[in-house]
Parts: C-alpha cells; sequence; structure tokens
C-alpha cells in the first residue's frame, strides 16, 4: 500500500493574483537523508544534520551546497532533465516517501510574510520602505505532505541562503520551514543593517546621537546614517536628509497608527497637543509629552497584561519582550536586544536631579525639569519615527531650526527615540 501524494495544482485558487511559473521537473531515486556534520574514517560514528540553515557567509555553506546540487543535477540528468541550480534564483525540490521528488527551478510562487507600516487593501502595490519587517518566506502554491523532505536554495543580491529539512520524524511543519525561510531572506536582505548593529563603533555612534534602526525609518533612509556612521562622517546631511521627508501627510499618517491602539487612544488629546505644537514650529512642548507619556502608556499595556502595575525597569523588560513575542523571534528587524540597550542608555537613561549625572536629556530629566535648551536643541536632532513607537518624531524637524534659534548651557545628545518602545505595545 503507498501513500497517497498530496494534490499538486500549479495553477492559482480563485481571488489568488498570482500562481506558479511553470510545472516542475519531476525526479526520481533522490536518497537525500542527512549531511555529515564531521569528517570521519570509514566505520567511525559521524554526527549527521538533518536540518540546517545557512547563508553564504557561513564555513561549511559553498561545501554543503556543492554536495546537494551535484547530486539533484545528478538524478536530474539520470532522468533525462538538465538543470543548473548555480544560475536558478530560487530553487525548491520536495522528496516524497518513496523517493521522488518536485524540482522547482525558478519556478515555484514566492510569498513573503511582511509587517507592513501602512494600511495596506488587497492588491496593493508593496514598496521596500513600505517593510517594517520580514517574519516568514513560503511557497503557497506548492504542496508538501507530512512525509515529506525539503531542499531549497535561494540568492538575494549577491548573497545566498540554503535550508533542508530531511524531516527523520515524518512530521514536517510548514510554518516552521516559512518561519527559517524568512529568517534566512532577512539576514541577506538587509545584511548591512545587522553588520551595522554588530559593529560597536557604528552603533555607539549612531545611538550617542540619538538614533535607532526604527521601523518608520527602516530601509535606505536609516541606511544613509549607518553609512555616514561607518565613514565617520558627521551625520548633519544624512539627517538632514531624513528629516526632509518627514513631512504633515507622513506624520498624519503615523498618528492614525498609534491612535488604532487602545493604549494611546486614551493619550489623543495630549498628544495631539504635541502633534499640533509641532507643526506650529515648537519642539519643547513635543519633548516635555512625550517623553513624560511614553511611561504611561507602557504602564498601560502591562497592566491590561498583568492586572496590576509596575516600575520602569519591569515596564522596560516587558516592552522588550512584547517586541520580541510580536515578532516571533529575537533576531527581527525589531532587533528587541539592541533595543533594551538603546532604551537603558537613552530614553530611559538614569539621571541624578541633585549632581546632574547621568544623561541630561532622558526621560528622567525631562520629568525633573533638568533639560535645558541646548538639550532639547540636541534632541530634535534624532527622533528615529517608526512604525507605531513614538510621537517623539513630531520634533523631527525642528533640528535645524533650532539649530540657530536656540542657545544653551548644557551640552550633551538627547534621544528622542521613544518610538521604539511604540511598536511594542
Amino acid at each position: 500500500m503507498t501513500e497517497s501524494q498530496p494534490k499538486q495544482d500549479s495553477a492559482p485558487n480563485p481571488g489568488i493574483l498570482a500562481g506558479n511559473l511553470a510545472a516542475p521537473v519531476k525526479l526520481s531515486g533522490l536518497q537525500l537523508h542527512g549531511v555529515s556534520a564531521d569528517a570521519a574514517r570509514g566505520g567511525d560514528t559521524v554526527k549527521v544534520w538533518t536540518r540546517l540553515s545557512l547563508t553564504s557567509d557561513d564555513h561549511f555553506f559553498h561545501r554543503v551546497v556543492e554536495g546537494l546540487s551535484n547530486h539533484i543535477e545528478h538524478m536530474a540528468r539520470q532522468s533525462g532533465q538538465t538543470v543548473n541550480l548555480k544560475r536558478a534564483d530560487v530553487a525548491l525540490l520536495v522528496v516524497r516517501p518513496d523517493d521522488t521528488g518536485d524540482l522547482w527551478v525558478d519556478a515555484a510562487a514566492v510569498a513573503l510574510q511582511i509587517m507592513a507600516k501602512r494600511n495596506m487593501a488587497a492588491g496593493t502595490v508593496v514598496f521596500e520602505n513600505d517593510i517594517g519587517d520580514v517574519t516568514g518566506m513560503g511557497f503557497p502554491l506548492v504542496a508538501i505532505g507530512k512525509r515529506d523532505r525539503v531542499v531549497c536554495v535561494f540568492r538575494e543580491g549577491w548573497r545566498f541562503a540554503l535550508f533542508f529539512d530531511f524531516n527523520p520524524g515524518g512530521d514536517f511543519s510548514v510554518s516552521d520551514i516559512q518561519r527559517d525561510l524568512g529568517t534566512l531572506y532577512r539576514r541577506l536582505k538587509y545584511r548591512d543593517l545587522y553588520d551595522a548593529i554588530a559593529d560597536q563603533a557604528v552603533f555607539s555612534q549612531l545611538i550617542a546621537a540619538g538614533w535607532f534602526p526604527f521601523v518608520e525609518i527602516l530601509g535606505p533612509e536609516f541606511q544613509g546614517l549607518a553609512n555616514s556612521s561607518e565613514a565617520r562622517f558627521d551625520l548633519d546631511d544624512a539627517e538632514a536628509t531624513i528629516l526632509a521627508k518627514f513631512d504633515a501627510e507622513r506624520i498624519e499618517r503615523m498618528f492614525t497608527r498609534w491612535m488604532a491602539k487602545a493604549h494611546f487612544a486614551g493619550k489623543e488629546r495630549l498628544l495631539r497637543s504635541a502633534l499640533k505644537s509641532f507643526a506650529e514650529g515648537d519642539a519643547i512642548p513635543v519633548l516635555k509629552i512625550a517623553l513624560t507619556e511614553i511611561e504611561g502608556i507602557l504602564g498601560d499595556a502591562y497592566r491590561k497584561v498583568y492586572g496590576k502595575g509596575a516600575k520602569i525597569k519591569k515596564l522596560l523588560e516587558f516592552a522588550v519582550a512584547s517586541a520580541e513575542a510580536k515578532a516571533g523571534q529575537s533576531d527581527t528587524l525589531l532587533f528587541p536586544a539592541a533595543f533594551a540597550h538603546y532604551l537603558k542608555s537613552h530614553t530611559f537613561a538614569d539621571f541624578d536631579p541633585a549632581a546632574r549625572t547621568g544623561n541630561a536629556s532622558s526621560r528622567h530629566a525631562v520629568g525633573h525639569g533638568c533639560s535645558s535648551s541646548r538639550n532639547v536643541h540636541a534632541g530634535a536632532r534624532a527622533p528615529g519615527p517608526p512604525h507605531v513607537r513614538s510621537a517623539s518624531l513630531l520634533h523631527l524637524k525642528h533640528r535645524s531650526r533650532m539649530r540657530r534659534n536656540i542657545s544653551s548651557l548644557t551640552s550633551g545628545p538627547d534621544e528622542a527615540g521613544l518610538d521604539a518602545l511604540w511598536t511594542s505595545v
């Protein structure tokens, strides 16, 4: 008795706007069950990988992908087919329990699961700047059974990824492969961003200036800042380029997204007042409102989950954990670990109002009335408005204006990036 294969149909279902481009190459005799993890002599016990994700930056990538692709291409020739996986953008092999398989070479429809920065109706064109995070990648029109095995090789730009799951337990999970392929895609597509976060010299300079890869500026806008920081350039030009793009329409669009969240809606009048001040060119009320209201919003979110209040340390832990839970992983483009460092170093940095030690432009300094004109000036330069994270973005444009109009007695960078918190709640 043989197991029936999943129904294979490359035609799109009603209502689906895409389909597979072509039929798969049919193969047989695919003896793929593992890849040796160590060197071993004949007769020795050897560790075997049955499930693995690699990028072309990993040490074993080229050796493993070369062996797998040679076997697949050989079996294709045995079946009277010719394929060249080295030239493929996306190659997907689904192996059935009887060792037959379907090989899709740039033929299967690919779907990305993303977190969008703006509201979208079905059929809306998605641009790179609309993507806040990538949480999954899959092949919606390729049938994969519980006992099947999968090999996938794909490229993004000049980088490559390999995933395989030889499924020794006979319990294949489509959701797991979508998550892992999404992780690989994210690491390839945003490798420069991950490198900037990992480079302490670059990231420290950005944080010192109040910047973070907030969702709203993720992509070319933040990359311009990171490139300037890596080159050890002053950030003025890169900042000015970003600030010029935050017009009233963009900020109103962000404000609408905030108000869609219950924790924000109760603060609408206060936040609208900050928005009005921003439009009038007065950054000081913006900072006063945004930097002090964020703690209340976090408190409301925490209380809804746990039924009680908490101090700021616990609220920050909650915000970071919520961001990680929202994305489903710890290494998404929300960067929860790096964001925790940002919050503790800037937005909620320690400040002694008597000795005036610590970050004089943090939420605590503003709350104690110890933030001077110069701190406001510096704060206006680094809001980093993200997806739904903060109102501090409202003072984005004031940097260049206040540079000339506000003198100060105190130095020190302000962080205006409460933004990052607000995606979490």
